[in-house]
């Protein structure tokens, strides 16, 4: 686990006392791609403070040294790493971000949007083309899963399909 202090702007929108960070491998310049591409996904998404490494500093361009954004008014914080980390360093599902959706229109939106290594996929997680893993859930999942044979349909499902509850 690994902490990040943020000094914020007292002037500006306020921000949550704790905020998840994604981190992303060295010199891969994804944090920008991420950003813009899920702030384009989820309602009430947009950057915030954008902060790219110096020329010179040996990163490629676009690469961020600091950043956060919002994702359906959830703060988040991104950024590229400035250290090498070990060869083949990624995400994993040992994080995931939920998201819990209303209807079935919205878990077809949000995993059609990132749902992006079919391999990964599996009772309603999958895995965006970042490495991240999302879980697309129906907000009341604890009701359909009270319903008899509920998990063994789940466990035959890729994306959650609630009428199949």
């Amino acid at each position: 686990m690994n902490w990040q202090l943020m000094l914020t702007d007292p002037e500006g929108e306020p921000r949550p006392f704790v905020i998840p960070q994604f981190m992303f491998p060295y010199r891969s310049a994804k944090a920008r791609q991420a950003l813009d591409y899920w702030t384009g996904v989820f309602p009430n998404a947009a950057p915030g403070t954008i902060v790219g490494y110096e020329p010179g500093q040996g990163q490629p361009e676009r690469t961020i040294l600091f950043s956060d954004f919002r994702l359906a008014g959830q703060w988040f914080s991104a950024m590229d790493s400035g250290a090498q980390l070990p060869e083949g360093w990624e995400f994993n599902e040992a994080v995931s971000l939920v998201v819990e959706c209303a209807e079935q229109t919205e878990i077809d939106h949000y995993w059609a949007a990132l749902s992006a290594v079919p391999e990964a996929e599996q009772c309603g997680w999958c895995k965006d083309r970042f490495g991240v893993s999302w879980q697309i859930v129906p907000q009341n999942m604890d009701e359909l899963m009270a319903r008899p044979g509920a998990y063994q349909e789940m466990l035959a499902m890729k994306k959650l399909v609630i009428a199949d509850f």
